[in-house]
């Protein structure tokens, strides 16, 4: 057994900071922000808007460069991660091409990347099968669900077998019902893949559901106010969300956005 893997952090951020620059002067994203993220961990990022959670995932994936610190993506820098395919991306609109199939839109990061097309057709029909979209592949975007996209547009993320999944607010806009039910499948997909996921949400009870870590941040400059490790247990029917040690999770969660809008911007 590879004890390193168990023992180095998937992503370490020590006292990182990003300063926009602006016309109309700096906008300061992200201040001091300290992290560690274990394998198989879901981790979710909550709090107000523009109050650098996005931001941080993105600085993950090398989408945005920080302006001081450090992070790391499995010991490298987060451009190393990218070009070692470290991770999958889904952003919060599934941004399926219209005219590509599902298995054709799953397939485009495959054929970029150069695989076979023999190695994509079986990549293909895997993750189906993991977001429960089994029989759909000839589908067009058009003809399935927003929560059907989404699933697909996990998938396309999934296909090419990273160990990490970020995802941006992925079910912000779905209807209650339909969240509910891909927070489920979501937890399931995360048991059979042991993925690590970084989870960027608006709401306190999706983020006290899914999670094993809740990362609560202030108002910008972005910070950390509380990092809360769950208490729950990994199975996680929907009526969880009922007992005592739910709402004692959730209300801590939500003194710490409180005491985020204490902090001076």
């Amino acid at each position: 057994m590879n004890t390193e893997s168990t023992t180095q952090p998937v992503i370490e951020a020590r006292q990182l900071d990003l300063t926009f620059q602006t016309n109309d002067g700096p906008i300061h994203a992200l201040k001091d922000v300290n992290l560690t993220i274990d394998k198989g961990e879901f981790v979710s990022f909550i709090g107000p808007s523009g109050c650098g959670k996005t931001t941080f995932l993105r600085c993950i994936a090398a989408l945005e460069t920080p302006t001081g610190g450090t992070l790391t993506v499995n010991g490298m820098t987060p451009d190393e991660a990218r070009r070692n395919r470290a991770y999958g991306y889904v952003f919060q609109a599934a941004g399926l091409y219209p005219w590509r199939t599902i298995a054709k839109n799953i397939k485009l990061p495959l054929e970029i990347m150069g695989y076979s097309a023999a190695e994509q057709e079986e990549r293909v029909s895997k993750v189906l099968e993991l977001v429960d979209l089994a029989g759909f592949e000839g589908k067009f975007p058009w003809q399935l669900s927003g929560g059907m996209q989404q699933r697909a547009s996990i998938a396309r993320a999934l296909a090419f077998d990273a160990d990490i999944l970020l995802m941006d607010e992925p079910f912000g806009a779905l209807d209650e019902i339909v969240r509910d039910h891909l927070n489920e499948q979501l937890l399931a997909l995360w048991a059979r893949t042991e993925k690590t996921i970084g989870f960027v949400t608006h709401s306190i009870p999706e983020a006290v559901y899914l999670s094993t870590k809740i990362v609560v941040m202030s108002p910008r400059p972005g910070r950390i106010t509380d990092v809360i490790d769950s208490p729950l247990p990994k199975e996680r029917p929907l009526d969880i969300r009922d007992t005592p040690e739910f709402i004692e999770v959730a209300h801590r969660v939500r003194d710490g956005l409180r005491a985020g809008h204490s902090y001076d911007s």
